[in-house]
């Protein structure tokens, strides 16, 4: 629900959470939203989160704001990420943190094109993050 509710308040693409699961490194994708058309991130495992810029920030506590993800990064592997993920133009990456650990990570995904994120935006994503919080 709160996924959904995100997606509809910023008309993304796709809103993920990933969660860090006992045995499983890559914080996999445990629930999404997404809009009409848009393909599932669930049983994608190709991507090494261990080795993705953004990752490695947000596993340092930080929120992540792109809005052109085709120069955020020189790393081929981001790059190649991006085409995985759909096209991935540009995000907002926020941890869910619990007594200072990420515990989750919510994504908001825009596919296709580059997006200016409005605060309202980059707030509720900090929002979804910390309602997340209490039931992860």
């Amino acid at each position: 629900m709160i996924l959904g509710e995100l997606l509809a308040e910023t008309g993304a693409s796709r809103v993920t959470l990933r969660r860090d699961l006992p045995g499983d490194y890559a914080f996999p994708v445990t629930d999404e939203a997404l809009a009409p058309g848009v393909k599932s991130l669930r049983e994608e495992r190709t991507v090494d989160l261990r080795s993705q810029p953004v990752a490695l920030e947000v596993a340092a506590g930080r929120q992540v704001v792109q809005d052109d993800c085709a120069t955020a990064y020189d790393d081929p592997a981001f790059h190649r990420m991006r085409e995985t993920y759909g096209g991935l133009a540009a995000q907002i990456v926020t941890p869910v943190l619990r007594d200072g650990a990420v515990t989750g990570i919510v994504s908001l995904h825009q596919l296709g094109a580059p997006r200016n994120w409005m605060r309202e935006q980059i707030e509720a994503c900090r929002a979804a993050a910390a309602r997340l919080e209490g039931l992860l």
